[in-house]
């Protein structure tokens, strides 16, 4: 499971990077959520209906992640890439953890719990570090809350999928269905929040080649990560999935020419013995 949600954290920095290559952030969206209604479209036909419990919880998610992209936006319009990201991601591996342990009674061993603080904790140095570099104190302060409240977003998905999967009986139906919602969700919303709506479409066609490619690849991943939520605690999937965060920084390194610190380097590897933690649990 492990090596499975590890893979999907690789996957989620590519189409991450993939998105970011995208300089229309709207048009990048929707492209990547039609190729999600494609895909929950050919799951829906092949796995069927899940169960009929599980549809509060497909609902609930569809619409919590829709609210999650317009935060993450407005996030990046008032706060930098590199502060904002890893701020939401570390801040729902705690809200996940705390919420999975207490509320929903979920029981990690020391090492786990260990694992799950050094890479929260790793994650959320990164954005304190970036937080002192941004421009400007009111840009500042409010990508930092916006951040927070992607963080928020991310966590409640995060535990909504976490149960919802569970009780649905059949986690590939679950998660096409999921995606088949968002799909006509989130094209919706992004043509609603365009400034110009009729040249909307072009632009979505201006780029659907690394659009329809990123939403492929964000489906698959984020796939793995609700299967490996129906076997393992939230707390644990949740932990190592965000460690994508880390590896999008070694992807920006590479191919955005974006600066690789030693800071950042150690951070990595502080995170690497977080995971290794967490496996030793």
């Amino acid at each position: 499971m492990t090596a499975a949600v590890l893979w999907a954290a690789v996957l989620h920095s590519i189409w991450n990077a993939l998105a970011k290559a995208i300089p229309d952030r709207l048009a990048s969206s929707t492209m990547i959520a039609l190729a999600y209604l494609a895909s929950g479209l050919l799951g829906a036909a092949v796995f069927g209906v899940p169960v009929q419990e599980s549809w509060p919880f497909v609902v609930a998610s569809a619409a919590l992640q829709t609210c999650y992209l317009i935060l993450l936006t407005t996030s990046y319009r008032h706060g930098d890439f590199s502060q904002v990201y890893p701020l939401a991601r570390g801040l729902a591996v705690l809200l996940v953890t705390v919420i999975a342990t207490t509320v929903l009674a979920e029981r990690l061993s020391l090492w786990q719990l260990t694992g799950v603080a050094v890479v929260a904790g790793s994650l959320l140095s990164l954005a304190l570090i970036r937080q002192g570099a941004a421009a400007g104190p009111g840009r500042n302060r409010k990508g930092t809350l916006f951040a927070v409240l992607t963080g928020a977003a991310i966590a409640a998905y995060t535990l909504v999928d976490g149960v919802g999967v569970r009780v649905s009986g059949q986690p590939m139906a679950y998660v096409s269905w999921l995606f088949l919602l968002q799909g006509f969700l989130i094209p919706v919303v992004c043509w609603r929040m365009a400034a110009d709506r009729r040249s909307f479409p072009q632009r979505v066609m201006r780029y659907w080649k690394p659009g329809f490619v990123g939403g492929l690849v964000s489906m698959l991943a984020y796939g793995i990560v609700v299967w490996a939520q129906s076997l393992a605690p939230l707390a644990l999937v949740s932990a190592l999935r965000e460690t994508s965060v880390l590896l999008a920084g070694v992807i920006g390194a590479v191919f955005f020419n974006e600066r690789f610190s030693r800071l950042r380097l150690g951070l990595t590897v502080v995170a690497v013995a977080g995971i290794a933690a967490i496996q030793l649990g």
